[in-house]
């Protein structure tokens, strides 16, 4: 499974947001029109097609919808330092 990756750039500050998404186990409940709750087990969403189509949005392994597997986002400030210019030396 290739992860996502998308970068924030906020304003004048130097510092930016680096999110990393994954997608997990299905949830999809396959028994809920019986009142009951099965999973089919697929651990990981693989994309069924390439970046920017339809099918990307399949898991290959179960059939169902991206938004059926548990989302992980990861957070990450980058800071960027730039050292003041000393002048008095």
């Amino acid at each position: 499974m290739k992860k996502r990756q998308v970068v924030v750039k906020t304003g004048k500050s130097s510092s930016s947001v680096v999110r990393n998404v994954r997608y997990f186990e299905c949830q999809k409940n396959h028994a809920a029109n019986i009142g009951g709750h099965a999973v089919d087990g697929c651990r990981e969403f693989m994309a069924s097609g390439e970046e920017g189509t339809g099918s990307a949005l399949m898991c290959a392994a179960c059939g169902c919808h991206r938004n059926f597997h548990r989302k992980e986002v990861q957070n990450e400030v980058v800071c960027e330092y730039t050292p003041p210019n000393d002048s008095n030396a």
